[in-house]
């Protein structure tokens, strides 16, 4: 189901009209190139162009469609056509000549396999010459060199006046896509259904939190403990999935975990990307400001949350529209591989009456600098040691995440990281009381549906119940020794509070004797009385 829709999301955006949010074609990725060297018609290098441009406090590279790259861990396996400096131009960056000089044979052997008719475009041919005059030596005094040589980054090649790179040339293009067949075996592809060659390796899926830099895999083998009916041979044949199918899944989910993306936030551990089965840039683009945080524009943050939950009440997401599935999902680091947090699919009027309610159980009384709708980040931060993102469990922001869209009660982790802080730092903040109140809420909800009355956002006069009551009792029980004792050190509540709520019967008994001594203390009778009529 995962990999399916991954499928249908790229399928949708490979036809995209606007080229900016068009996925690559079949064979192709979107890489960052930092340097590109230019060359003319007779392979005369003109020198190298450095994209790159100051985001920030650094410099981030211009993007462009090159073949897709090879998977490789410490093995020499060449790109087409782009790649490290070391296997572009064959130069040693860390004293390793003899590994240089194979990853530099190896891209050369890469250009010489492509079809004759790819051979015979004038860029490759100026490649060709490039090589064959020793053009890698003249580029030594270009003024990017130095930090070619201390970096090894990205490179590739174009033609001088050509807007298209050589790896974009139609004739290169044509020829990859005749030489993309591996000669693998073939069989009935697990999403689409059609026989077709199977992908033995699945493209890494990067840009998970915590996961490794070069990738990590949701589909993968390598071991006999995870093979079965004697499908030993070729990986692949575990999970049988067609190479156009495992391109367009593993391109569409590195398109949603791109760190430009605006279908992706951060909940705990867990990296969450958010699609529609039908185009819905609205529902698309609000979905991370209403859980994700927003450092530039909290205001803009609010206004979009408060627009949502105004359209999920007028039924905006009613109807046809209402009918569109949405899809999130969230994955976290497992070593070399990725794991699956948690995966929701439902209907998109679902998804906003889910989102509704979620704020709703949230709701508290709060003051002027409190945030009127907190993400979740923030509340996982407010119940952990320290505030830190760090001390966050690493399934809490998960199990939060699948509550909120299944509507079930949050998890009781949740429940007793907000308490114990409240208890080990003495302090009962907006955001800790809100997390109870909506887990109480939850929990209570799930037990019995029919319920009515539910912990309101602010104190409730009318609400009879036992426990409720004694809560207040002790909070007027603690402003009485407040009042009668200025300044002490240690009220009721750091000596009692524990002892009141697992029985309650011993503790209060003693405390409303002790109130007597407390109110006779007070010099203004008046308060004395109405602290009376309040017990």
């Amino acid at each position: 189901m995962i990999l399916q829709s991954l499928y249908d999301y790229y399928q949708r955006k490979a036809v995209d009209p606007d080229p900016a949010r068009r996925l690559p074609a079949f064979g192709l990725e979107d890489r960052e190139i930092p340097f590109i060297i230019e060359l003319t018609a007779d392979g005369r290098p003109l020198g190298i162009v450095d994209t790159r441009q100051v985001e920030g406090k650094k410099k981030v590279a211009r993007r462009y469609l090159v073949p897709k790259g090879v998977k490789r861990s410490s093995g020499v396996a060449a790109n087409l056509l782009w790649d490290t400096a070391e296997y572009v131009l064959g130069v040693d960056t860390r004293d390793k000549p003899e590994r240089v000089a194979e990853q530099h044979a190896a891209f050369r052997q890469r250009i010489a396999d492509l079809p004759e008719s790819a051979r015979q475009d004038s860029g490759i041919q100026a490649l060709e010459l490039f090589y064959t005059s020793g053009g890698a030596t003249q580029l030594s005094n270009d003024a990017c060199w130095p930090e070619i040589l201390e970096g090894n980054p990205v490179m590739t090649f174009r033609l001088h006046n050509d807007s298209d790179l050589i790896c974009q040339r139609p004739a290169v293009v044509a020829g990859l896509q005749m030489a993309s067949d591996s000669g693998g075996v073939s069989g009935q592809c697990l999403i689409t259904g059609q026989t077709t060659t199977l992908a033995l390796l699945h493209t890494a899926v990067k840009g998970v939190w915590g996961a490794q830099v070069a990738g990590a895999n949701i589909v993968s083998f390598n071991a006999r403990a995870y093979e079965s009916y004697g499908k030993t041979e070729r990986q692949g044949e575990n999970a049988p999935v067609g190479e156009f199918a495992a391109f367009a899944y593993t391109t569409a989910l590195n398109h949603l975990l791109d760190r430009n993306s605006r279908q992706r936030f951060q909940v705990g551990d867990a990296s969450t990307v958010f699609w529609a089965q039908k185009e819905d840039a609205e529902a698309e683009s609000v979905f991370a400001a209403i859980f994700g945080e927003q450092q530039d524009d909290p205001d803009a943050r609010i206004e979009l949350v408060r627009g949502v939950l105004s359209a999920v009440q007028s039924g905006q997401f009613d109807g046809g529209r209402g009918e569109n599935r949405f899809y999130v999902l969230g994955l976290a680091p497992n070593a070399a591989r990725i794991s699956v947090r948690f995966w929701y699919a439902a209907p998109l009027h679902e998804v906003a009456q889910r989102i509704r309610q979620w704020f709703a159980d949230l709701k508290m009384v709060r003051g002027g600098k409190d945030p009127e709708y907190p993400s979740l980040f923030r509340l996982l931060a407010a119940c952990a040691q320290q505030g830190k993102a760090d001390n966050i469990p690493p399934n809490l922001g998960g199990d939060i995440m699948r509550a909120i869209l299944s509507g079930s009660a949050f998890p009781a982790t949740w429940l007793n990281a907000a308490v114990q802080r409240c208890r080990a730092e003495q302090n009962v903040t907006y955001l800790r009381a809100a997390a109870i109140k909506a887990c109480l809420n939850r929990s209570r909800r799930a037990l019995d549906s029919s319920f009515i009355q539910e912990f309101s956002d602010m104190l409730d006069l009318a609400n009879t119940n036992a426990a409720y009551r004694l809560g207040r009792l002790f909070a007027v029980l603690e402003k009485i020794q407040e009042e009668a004792n200025p300044g002490l050190n240690a009220t009721i509540r750091e000596r009692y509070y524990g002892a009141a709520s697992s029985t309650p019967v011993a503790v209060f008994t003693t405390l409303l004797r002790l109130k007597n001594h407390h109110l006779t203390k007070l010099t203004n009778r008046g308060r004395a009385v109405n602290f009376e009529r309040l017990l």
